[in-house]
């Protein structure tokens, strides 16, 4: 198991992923753990892209519960469709929010939060959790950083 993120100098998002990508397969390989998995996983994408708050949110009892995450306190529980992360759970898409305030229904857990992806972990046809990553600034992601959370949200 890795125990240290080697972190790129680079202001380059893709290569910053790219290198990411086989530590972060690296760390969670041979752990069985979900929650364990999913801690280091937003560790390591806090670390190395310093995002205002990275974290996930499982599926259970039919609502969206706070799981492992980096950052300011958040909300506990969120019902289907209501906020970024209820759309995605319901829609079962990512979703890429540049700008929070003209989200409709957006949930603000913190007034920090300008921007935000939410990416959905889907098994047989269901979502089993999501992966939410906020940022401080406006229209902070894009298909790259899509494409790459769904590659890490895969490892797990």
């Amino acid at each position: 198991m890795a125990e240290e993120l080697i972190i790129l100098e680079t202001h380059n998002k893709e290569e910053k992923y790219q290198s990411l990508l086989p530590q972060i397969q690296a760390l969670v390989g041979s752990e069985k753990d979900l929650i364990a998995n999913m801690a280091n996983v937003a560790a390591a994408l806090k670390a190395v892209f310093d995002f205002l708050w990275v974290g996930f949110y499982r599926v259970k009892n039919n609502e969206l519960v706070l799981g492992p995450f980096q950052g300011p306190i958040a909300c506990t529980r969120i019902k289907k469709g209501i906020g970024v992360c209820g759309k995605v759970w319901e829609s079962q898409v990512s979703i890429i929010v540049p700008d929070v305030e003209v989200f409709p229904g957006h949930i603000a857990c913190s007034s920090s939060s300008r921007s935000e992806i939410v990416v959905p972990k889907i098994f047989k046809e269901k979502v089993l959790y999501l992966l939410d990553v906020d940022s401080d600034q406006l229209d902070a992601f894009d298909a790259i950083d899509q494409k790459y959370l769904q590659k890490i949200i895969g490892l797990l």
